[in-house]
């Protein structure tokens, strides 16, 4: 936004060739913060970028199977590890563990269900908080959806995306389940 104003955001997708960058900003009504972004990019049709940063990228040298987990908008940079995990060679399983408060919140449902049906050894999971009575899928929160399906963790690496708080609740759930914290990664785990 300007030199004192610089505002994070996750890049959405795997490195391609033509440099092209895709962000996932959830603006909905009352999100100032990310209202402005996408008004200057409108005005201006071109903004800086300073990046990428972080930790919660993609470990090409230690690929084990995988566990995705995102809640809300946390979406974004586990998507772009999806992309480049399934563009690799290696056909270890890919679990994503996507939880939204309603299902309309989850807004590539439709074309992660498509890429389940492309891909045999990617799985998708869909976890809605605050269901309608026709769900019949994952309930509650995301991280205990993980819990539930798995005897033990030891054998993945798992990618976390969303709020520190539940971020914080997952390192420890998850290592009590058999993670070894050198396999867990998280922009979160910077800052809690």
């Amino acid at each position: 936004m300007s030199e004192k104003d610089k505002r994070p955001f996750s890049i959405a997708n795997a490195p391609r060739d033509d440099g092209k960058l895709e962000l996932h900003i959830g603006a909905e009504a009352g999100n100032n913060y990310a209202a402005e972004v996408l008004e200057r990019m409108r005005l201006h049709q071109t903004i800086d970028v300073d990046g990428g940063h972080g930790s919660a990228y993609l470990r090409e040298n230690k690929i084990r199977p995988t566990i995705l987990l995102a809640g809300g908008t946390g979406f974004s940079y586990t998507h772009a590890i999806l992309q480049r995990r399934l563009a690799m060679p290696n056909k270890d399983p890919v679990f994503l563990y996507w939880g939204t408060r309603t299902l309309k919140d989850m807004y590539a449902y439709e074309s992660l269900k498509a890429l389940e049906k492309t891909h045999p050894n990617f799985r998708f999971h869909p976890v809605v908080d605050c269901p309608d009575d026709n769900w019949r899928g994952k309930k509650g929160w995301v991280h205990l959806a993980v819990l539930n399906d798995f005897v033990s963790l030891e054998p993945y690496q798992v990618y976390v995306a969303g709020r520190f708080e539940m971020a914080g609740v997952a390192r420890e759930d998850f290592h009590n389940k058999g993670l070894l914290l050198e396999n867990l990664y998280g922009d979160a785990y910077q800052f809690i």
